[in-house]
């Protein structure tokens, strides 16, 4: 072959990968994953999940409440006894007569707040009220300050309902009541416990609130009923309470 020959140009060797026509996807930065996923959202408690964490600390302070009756009893009757006001009958007499007119107001206020929320047990008062004011006057603040109560538990279960019965009440006691007011004669049974001394009438009162028992006819049966338990019972105990005591 001669030189002047046109060589023929070898074709160039080509890579075997294909070419890429997109271009690659690089890792996104945490951020744009974080703003780009929906955020989860922190449950926050309902008011429906607040509110039985509120009735537990209503009903532990009712249960409780009892208990803080007795140690103020016992701090009164503590103080009593260093003073020297509970030595005798004439000296409890002389510092009673010292209140004035305050001593029958704040027993009317107490008695009547014990027969509504009962802090103070209410026989406890019941039986104070002829040792401290002797027993005429003592019995009818008595019959005052229980009449009152009552006629409020009434009328406050009447607006609230079963709610606050629950609340104050244990569960047990509030049932076993409650069988009370489903009898036909509940209105002639509601009308002998309150003649009793023994029977729960601060319970009774707010559960007949709840029924269909008309105000008068509630009205008439505290009225007429009230005294027969509270003569039984206050001046009753008062009087073996007075035999008892060395005064």
């Amino acid at each position: 072959m001669s030189a002047d020959a046109t060589s023929i140009p070898t074709p160039r060797a080509t890579s075997s990968r294909p070419a890429s026509t997109h271009r690659e996807r690089r890792p996104a930065p945490a951020a744009a994953l974080a703003a780009s996923s929906p955020a989860r959202s922190t449950p926050t408690p309902s008011s429906s999940d607040r509110a039985p964490a509120r009735r537990d600390r209503l009903r532990l302070a009712a249960r409780l409440s009892p208990l803080l009756g007795l140690a103020i009893s016992i701090t009164l009757v503590i103080w009593g006894l260093s003073t020297g006001v509970l030595e005798s009958s004439a000296a409890l007499q002389a510092f009673i007569n010292s209140l004035g007119a305050w001593g029958p107001a704040v027993f009317l206020l107490v008695s009547t707040a014990a027969v509504v929320f009962p802090v103070v047990p209410g026989g406890l008062l019941v039986i104070a009220g002829p040792v401290l004011f002797g027993p005429l006057e003592g019995t009818l603040l008595n019959y005052i300050a229980v009449c009152a109560g009552s006629l409020l538990n009434f009328t406050i279960a009447r607006h609230v309902g079963m709610d606050l019965i629950e609340r104050v009440f244990t569960p047990r006691a509030v049932e076993k009541a409650l069988g009370w007011t489903r009898s036909r004669h509940f209105t002639r049974g509601f009308a002998l416990a309150i003649a009793l001394p023994v029977a729960p009438d601060d319970l009774l009162c707010y559960l007949a609130g709840t029924t269909r028992m008309r105000w008068r006819t509630y009205v008439a049966i505290i009225l007429l009923c009230k005294p027969w338990a509270l003569i039984a019972y206050g001046l009753g105990v008062s009087a073996i309470l007075l035999r008892v005591l060395p005064w």
